[in-house]
């Protein structure tokens, strides 16, 4: 009997995965925290996120002052970020959001405030969305290049405390919100393994849990539709962006390839592309009960994807899983890890 297009496309994302997995094994029968996997259960966790921050080459490839101005978010990218957490809210989720602190400078946070008055987690992203494995305070940010004043007798270790402590403290005082999660701007392959430093550095800050690492992944020839081999090698880096507890008692819950950024910025992908590797992501984590973290941001977004087709594709996925599959925010999924509750 010939097999049903559903059975092939199931038999496909098991091969791709069935590999990485087994490579794998070997660490986490030792309990490596780079491959450990999420805590025991039977069913997916799929999780939609975004973060809210102004991305350079959007709306127009030209455009790079948003490196200085990620908290300047414009009208679109608010609207869109409430429309999409409404979707998800809507299908029986909860989406999670990540803000950068700068928004709390604009005048009106009425929006926001919404997204979390509908029940969704708002998390701390850096007041100015630093590179929080910066080695030096001024490559932190494009910003402190150009104001180095801003930083000048701080170490690098104190720029990055004061932009998680001031995201913080700005969300609580001009919103009531109190940060959920702490997420770094940018995501890197092995997460925070080699910067136990970091770590510690987020758990003074109060959080339990960070979302850091982002598998690196193939992309193909930059604007060319992704071969059958791109699409491969995205769903065998699922396993590698599976929640683990780091050595500090840090929980990680990674971001899952491919982010939008990295699909439509670096690959300069068509949407109908990028929803297929996502399709492909979310369907072998429903196979394997495993966790699916999207990665969104609404300035990217409402140009890419303005009929939402990504999260409504999303939120058709779970709810065709019949049980398989729900959806839930960052903190349940890092609760489960830690063994702090289902």
């Amino acid at each position: 009997m010939t097999p049903s297009r559903s059975q092939s496309r199931r038999a496909f994302l098991q091969t791709a995965g069935a590999g990485a997995l087994a490579a794998l094994a070997p660490r986490l029968a030792t309990g490596d925290p780079q491959t450990a996997q999420a805590a025991a259960g039977k069913q997916a966790s799929i999780a939609f996120t975004l973060d809210l921050e102004m991305s350079r080459n959007f709306p127009r490839w030209e455009d790079t002052h948003w490196d200085y101005e990620k908290g300047n978010l414009n009208e679109e990218s608010k609207a869109y970020a409430v429309e999409a957490c409404r979707r998800v809210k809507a299908a029986g989720g909860i989406a999670h959001v990540f803000c950068v602190g700068r928004v709390c400078e604009q005048e009106n946070l009425d929006w926001l405030r919404g997204i979390a008055d509908e029940g969704h987690h708002v998390g701390n992203h850096t007041y100015d969305h630093v590179n929080v494995l910066a080695q030096k305070p001024e490559h932190a940010q494009y910003r402190f290049q150009r104001a180095p004043w801003l930083v000048a007798g701080k170490s690098v270790e104190q720029v990055i405390a004061d932009n998680i402590r001031l995201t913080t403290v700005a969300l609580k005082e001009r919103t009531g919100i109190k940060a959920d999660g702490f997420r770094t701007p940018g995501g890197f392959n092995d997460g925070l393994v080699d910067r136990p430093d970091v770590q510690k550095l987020i758990l003074a800050q109060g959080f339990t849990w960070v979302s850091a690492k982002y598998p690196k992944h193939a992309l193909g020839d930059m604007e060319h539709e992704p071969g059958d081999d791109v699409y491969a090698d995205i769903v065998a880096k699922q396993p590698a962006a599976q929640p683990f507890v780091y050595e500090t008692g840090l929980v990680e819950v990674p971001m899952s390839p491919v982010s939008d950024l990295s699909a439509f910025r670096a690959g300069r992908w068509k949407l109908d592309w990028f929803l297929k590797a996502v399709r492909q992501g979310v369907e072998w984590a429903i196979e394997n009960d495993a966790v699916y973290d999207f990665l969104g941001h609404p300035s990217c977004l409402y140009v890419t994807d303005p009929q939402f087709r990504t999260v409504d594709m999303i939120c058709q996925l779970v709810k065709e899983s019949s049980g398989q599959a729900r959806l839930v925010d960052l903190t349940t999924i890092a609760g489960r890890v830690a063994g702090r509750g289902q």
